[in-house]
């Protein structure tokens, strides 16, 4: 009985110690983001904003906390980046496969409303990956530079639900349902669709891929071959994705930087390299992609990555290369 007690009390204690401000169990979002110097000390600005990982607009669930999604995160970047007229140009570091397509066509759509707004020029510096809704955001750079190891291209839609009609059967297992049309159920996990309904999802599937290949004909202006090609959503190593017009170049991410100058006419003693974090890190660099739960605070007491190893996909339609996607 003591023993409970004496752990209770452990676990009360720690719980109290993470909501004071001096000791944090998790990660920390709600601090402002700051601007910090990576090299240089002009008075104009180019600004890296890190765009890593899954697509979305869902928030990031921890074990006591949330962390602000993608969406939520580069857009604060842009708003903050839109106030400060020293910045003339932005670094997109991109490594995802994509995600939603409503969440990848925001950030679409945010940056074109900056470019308008800001007048400033938009860099896209493809790392790892830049894929599907990757690219689909990268449309809206001025220039789209690759790693020379990047994979890109899946250019389309997918539409993704589970299937378990074969596993209720086998258990002896149904569902039923109440509707108030023929195709209010469709997409149910817990049924063959009708022709019918194939049709439609397709329809809709084919109309998001209008949009994206729409998109790529407005920025890239390719041949009808290319857009063939492209319109197969196959994958482009970064030579091979120049060669049919997707990227405009092959470089590091230093010269995505010198090229962002180069859309500006500004020489490198003139401009100062930004990035936005909600804290300080210690020796920061250009390729750290992090902008919370640094060294200097407190350190985080639990850090499970209990989110990491659950299933990231909900039915839906997807600017996404799901071979890259953990299930």
């Amino acid at each position: 009985m003591k023993k409970r007690i004496t752990a209770i009390a452990l676990i009360l204690a720690i719980l109290v110690l993470g909501c004071a401000p001096s000791i944090r169990l998790t990660s920390d979002a709600t601090d402002p983001l700051e601007e910090f110097t990576l090299e240089g000390n002009g008075r104009t600005k180019i600004l890296v904003i890190p765009i890593r990982g899954f697509i979305t607009d869902q928030p990031g669930i921890g074990l006591l906390r949330t962390r602000p999604s993608m969406v939520q995160e580069v857009v604060a970047h842009l708003k903050k980046a839109a106030k400060d007229p020293a910045i003339r140009a932005v670094v997109l570091k991109i490594n995802t496969p994509g995600g939603t397509a409503t969440a990848s066509d925001i950030l679409y759509n945010e940056l074109m409303v900056y470019k308008e707004k800001s007048g400033a020029k938009v860099v896209a510096a493809m790392m790892d990956l830049a894929t599907s809704g990757g690219y689909y955001l990268a449309l809206g750079a001025d220039r789209i530079m690759a790693h020379p190891t990047t994979v890109t291209g899946s250019v389309g839609v997918i539409f993704m639900r589970p299937r378990v009609t074969g596993l209720m059967d086998k258990i002896g297992v149904g569902v039923e349902v109440n509707k108030s049309g023929r195709n209010k159920d469709m997409g149910s996990p817990f049924r063959e669709a009708t022709a019918e309904e194939a049709a439609i999802l397709q329809g809709v599937t084919d109309g998001l891929a209008r949009r994206f290949m729409g998109l790529v004909a407005e920025h890239r202006g390719l041949s009808g071959e290319a857009m063939a090609q492209v319109a197969t959503a196959r994958i482009y190593l970064a030579e091979e994705a120049v060669a049919a017009g997707l990227v405009d170049r092959i470089g590091y991410l230093k010269d995505a930087v010198n090229e962002a100058r180069k859309l500006t006419g500004l020489a490198e003693k003139e401009s100062r390299l930004v990035v936005y974090r909600r804290s300080a890190y210690p020796d920061d660099n250009l390729y750290n992609t992090t902008t919370m739960a640094t060294p200097d605070r407190s350190p985080a007491l639990v850090h499970l990555g209990i989110e990491g190893l659950l299933p990231t996909l909900s039915p839906g339609f997807y600017y996404l290369w799901p071979a890259m996607t953990p299930y």
